[in-house]
Order: structure tokens, then sequence, then C-alpha cells
């Protein structure tokens, strides 16, 4: 039995804390984001491996504060001995002498404190051995430089990935440290360019904070995130949540901070998983950034060599709360649907202009600098847009009303304009004037005009009345006149006949018949005229992907969601126009009526602006 020497003490160490350039980067700028920096620049030379530097604007050390800075288990942060009233990134004073014990780092700092004439001090760690400080040049702040990270455990060393793939991992970081620090100005580069480049975010705390998601998560997502704002029993919950129908399919998208400090947590993804259950498909995912400011006493940061996990004494009260403000938030949008709907069919659109223009006469080109479109138009191309351009029913005078006005166009019913229709321009989804391909439902606006899948979105009400019904007095049902029988393999009978009170319960009434089919004799009255026999089987299907895991309420959600599908109005069913009207009006004042139950959109609002850049009138 032996004590082990303080170098290899801390070598170990460092295997736990500094787990790749990555996490060195992090202890670091943690570091300056303590030091109370309103500016971090981050160098990383291949991928961190030959040199990190960061350089930060923050209070700074004096010549004594340096030189315990580098000893094991020192630290400024930690007032007393209580580990329950953690304030601070980091605590542990683990991070500096680790790093020293695995590199060559030399740490440059001048405190806020020192008097014009003092000079900066610089000391260096090579392998766990430390330099006396000497006096060196600096402004306020500090500046640490890590060089051949690992070299004293090349065993670690073999372990690194391609230097890309380390530097995307210290993307990732910042980006995360960013996130939580909308105040603090941050750059990351590799010495020959710049990846990112985050000015100091301006206004108060939220406002800054959205500036600032957009900044990293992209524009779409600052223009399409719903606002989050709760608290419970002294935790308060803020933040931004994207539409259901602005998602991905990782979850590389969700966030969760706490005390201001990013952590990876199940408890958030089982938490958004619930609360966005009922608008999104199962394998995709909603962008969110979620900010827990939770009493210290309440929380646990030390469960975890790199604080990358915490633990909470109340999880249910925590995954509460972030399920209950996301379902709030999402009621609150309405039937809002992102505006990358619309973006991505504008896109659609220009290419297929572009595509089907007659390349020898007319030449489709980019936006000029005077905000027009260049074109090169012949003399018969500009005869044939006139012509085009012609009012409907009017044929141009060298046809005489014969050629492409004869007849109505095919696959569109079209309704004239009326006084009445005129006034439901008004309304957010206008008034219906045509369905095409007897399934989408065009309305002019105020505004532009509105596309609408109306089997989307009736699948979508028809699945808001059963919520509904199922939390009042239950869903009503009604007797077939011919039972109807599903034949099955045993296996899935099995499984329906397991579930059959639940079923029951959203008003679908089925029972075995025989080895291998079950009978269906009752239906949600909601469902009409329904494939009753491809409900059954869907309902299989789903209960053999699932299976037990499911909790009830999951299920029911699921069982909801199916008989919605099937229940409502199909594709290729023609509607009257009273009928479009009345589907429109519903969705305006139901919940969630912007996507379906899968997450697709319901329906495609392009401005009146954008439908004219598309034929170059602006």
């Amino acid at each position: 039995m032996r004590r082990l020497p303080d170098g290899l003490v801390n070598r170990i160490a460092a295997g736990e804390v500094v787990e790749r350039p990555a996490s060195a980067a992090k202890e670091l700028i943690e570091n300056a984001l303590d030091a109370g920096a309103t500016r971090v620049d981050v160098v990383m030379r291949d991928g961190g491996r030959t040199a990190i530097t960061v350089t930060d604007n923050g209070m700074g050390m004096s010549r004594e504060e340096l030189e315990v800075a580098v000893e094991r288990h020192a630290t400024s942060k930690l007032k007393g001995e209580d580990l329950t009233h953690i304030t601070s990134l980091g605590f542990r004073g683990e991070a500096l002498p680790s790093i020293g014990a695995v590199s060559r780092m030399t740490i440059t700092t001048r405190a806020a404190s020192a008097g014009p004439e003092e000079s900066a001090w610089s000391l260096s760690v090579e392998g766990g051995r430390v330099s006396p400080p000497e006096p060196a040049a600096l402004g306020q702040g500090t500046r640490i430089e890590v060089r051949d990270l690992f070299y004293a455990t090349p065993a670690r060393l073999k372990f690194l990935k391609a230097p890309r793939t380390e530097y995307s991992h210290a993307v990732d970081v910042i980006e995360r440290l960013a996130m939580a620090h909308p105040h603090v100005a941050f750059s990351l580069g590799d010495g020959s360019r710049t990846t990112i480049r985050l000015n100091e975010a301006e206004g108060d705390l939220f406002q800054a904070r959205l500036v600032r998601l957009g900044a990293v998560m992209g524009r779409d997502f600052e223009d399409n995130a719903l606002p989050i704002e709760a608290e419970r029993e002294g935790i308060r919950l803020s933040g931004y949540a994207g539409l259901p129908t602005i998602n991905k399919r990782t979850t590389s998208h969700q966030f969760l901070f706490v005390n201001g400090r990013p952590v990876r947590d199940k408890l958030l993804y089982g938490a958004v998983r619930g609360a966005y259950m009922d608008f999104i498909s199962h394998d995709r995912h909603p962008l969110l950034a979620l900010f827990l400011d939770v009493p210290p006493e309440v929380v646990d940061v030390n469960v975890h060599p790199a604080k990358t996990e915490v633990r909470f004494r109340e999880p249910g009260l925590v995954r509460g709360l972030i399920v209950g403000a996301l379902k709030h938030a999402l009621v609150a949008a309405g039937h809002r649907a992102s505006t990358t709907v619309a973006n991505a069919t504008l896109g659609a659109l220009g290419r297929s202009v572009e595509n089907q223009m007659p390349q020898t006469s007319y030449a489709w080109q980019p936006q000029n600098r005077s905000g027009g479109y260049g074109t090169t138009v012949s003399r018969g191309m500009a005869e044939a847009g006139m012509a085009y351009q012609a009012p409907i029913g009017q044929p141009p005078a060298d046809q005489g009303g014969g050629g492409m006005w004869q007849g109505e166009a095919p696959q569109a019913r079209a309704e004239a304009p009326t006084p009445e229709s005129a006034a439901l321009e008004a309304h957010p989804l206008g008034a219906a004037r045509a369905q095409l391909h007897e399934n989408y439902i065009v309305a002019q606006t105020s505004e532009g005009m509105v596309i609408v899948d109306q089997h989307a979105a009736h699948e979508r009400l028809v699945y808001e009345r059963m919520k509904k019904a199922l939390e009042a007095d239950g869903i009503k049902r009604q007797m077939l006149l011919i039972p109807e029988v599903v034949d099955l393999d045993e296996a899935s009978v099995e499984r329906l006949a397991a579930r059959a009170e639940e079923f029951a319960e959203l008003g679908l009434v089925l029972e075995p018949f025989g080895g291998g089919a079950v009978v269906v004799r009752e239906v949600p009255a909601l469902m009409g005229e329904a494939d009753v026999a491809g409900l059954v089987r869907d309902l299989a299907e789903e209960l053999t992907e699932f299976g037990e895991a499911m909790a009830l309420k999951d299920k029911l959600a699921h069982i909801c969601g199916t008989i919605a599908c099937h229940g409502s109005v199909r594709s290729g069913r023609r509607l009257t126009v009273e009928e479009m009207n009345a589907l429109l009006r519903e969705m305006e004042v139901t919940p969630h009526s912007g996507q379906c139950n899968h997450g697709r959109p319901t329906y495609v609002a392009l401005g009146l602006n954008d439908i004219e850049k598309l034929f170059g009138r602006r």
C-alpha cells in the first residue's frame, strides 16, 4: 500500500475532468464567466490538440492568487464548506491543476484592482511542474494558453478524434454557454478563420436570450419561437419553444440550463416529449431552449465530474412545471403555424417557375440591385404573357373565344366572390374560393392567400373534439347496424382484447371473434362513415410497436389520434363553399389546428408581397 504522487493524482483527475480539448475549453470559459468577463475569445489550433487559448476581460488575479490557483482543490468561488449553496459554474478547484498536469499551460493575468504601474503576472505549468510567476504585459483580465494537450498521457491522446471532430465539439460547448449568457460576447477561431462571432446582446435578459438563440439556432427559430414563463414553488422557468411545425429528426436542438449552467438531462427530453405528444410525430423533435432558475439547495450540481448532469430534489415538480408551461404556450399559439412552411412553399414555387421557363426566349435571373428581376423577353413571349393576363372568361381577340378558355380548369372548383365572402377575408384564414384536387382548399385573405389540407385540418379538429369529450363525460358511441369482422393474426387479436376497456372509453367497442379476428360493434359517433377495418389494423400495429412501455394516458392519446385520422374528411371528397368556410372558422378557434396530429402543417399562408415577388412584380 502506498500513496500516489501528486502529479499522478492530478493526471487521474484530468482524465475525469478533461475528456477532450472541448472539455478543457469549457472549464476555462466557465472560469472567465465566473470572473465577470463580458468578452471571451477562444482560439483552438489543430482541434485543440496543438493549442487552446482563452482570453477574457474579467477581474483577473493578483500574483498571490495566481500561485494558489494552480494548486489542487484551491478555489475562490466556494464560500465556507457548504456544498448546498453553489452559485458559480466552477467550485472544485480542479480545472487548472488538472489541465496543467497533462499539458504545457501558461497563465497570464492582471487584476482589476492593480494600479497603473503594476504589471501583469505570468505562470507556467508543464506536466504538473509549476514555475515561479514572472512579470508580463497584459491589460485587465486573463489569458490562458494550453499547448500539447495530453502529451503527458499518450493513451488519452490516441483516443482523440480528427481535428475537425474535436473542433465541432468545442463549437457545441461554446454555443451552449453563449445561450446561457447572452450579455457576454464570444468568439471562436482556429487561428486562420473565425467560426463563431457573437456580439453582446442588448436589452433585458428575456429579449437578449431570444436574440442570442436566433444567432445560434437560426433565424427560423427566432421567428417561430413561443415565449415560456412559469413559476412554481420557488422554481422559475423561462425560455423559448418552437412551434410544432418546425422540428428536427434528433434532440440536438433541445437545450436545458439550470442556474446558467448548460446540462444534459433525460428529464428534459421526457418532459418535452410529453408536452408535444399531441402535436408532433414520435420520430420528430421540437426546437427549444429552457432556463431553470432553482434555489441552490434543491439541486445537486456535483453528481458528475464534468458538471453536465444535475439531480433535482423533486424531479416530478420540475417535470410538471416544464410540461405545463409548454402546453400553455402551445395552446396560446392557437392555429398558428411556423413561417418555415410558407418559406419552403415559396422556395419550391420559385424553383418550379425557374425550371419551367423556356430557356430560348425567357431567362429567369436573380433579383437585381434595383429590386427588380432581370429578364430577356421576346416579342412572341410578351404577347403570350398578355394573353395569359387577360381576364378569365374573356378570350384574346385573335382566338375568337376558343382554345384554352373553353371549359373549366380540371380538378378545380372555384367560387365567385360575394359580399358575404368578402367580409370573411378579414378572418385569419380568409374566405374559401376554390377546392383543388378535391383535397386542398384555397382561401383569400386581406393580406394574401391560404392553402389548407382539408384532411390534415379536419383530423386535428376531430382529435381536439375527442379529447374534450373524453375529459368531460366520455365519447358518445354509435352502434353499427351490421357489426364488422376484421381478420387479424392471433397475437394482434390478443393485444386488442387486452385493451378492450381502454378502447371502450374512446367509443370503440370490439371483442375477439374466433381465433384470428375481432368484431367491432360500436364506433365513436364523431367518426361518421369511416374505414373501420383500417382503423382496427392501425391500432393493432401501434400496440405492436409501443407494447407495454406506454402509460395509459399516452396509449389513449395515440388511440385518439388514430381514430381522428380515420374519422376526418378524407382526401378526394368534394366540399361546398359553406363546408369549406365552416372548416376554416373552426380551425381559427381550435387550439393547435396549425398542425395535424403528426406534426405536419395543416395550411400554408402566403402574403401578397411574396406572391408578387414570384412573378417579378416586386
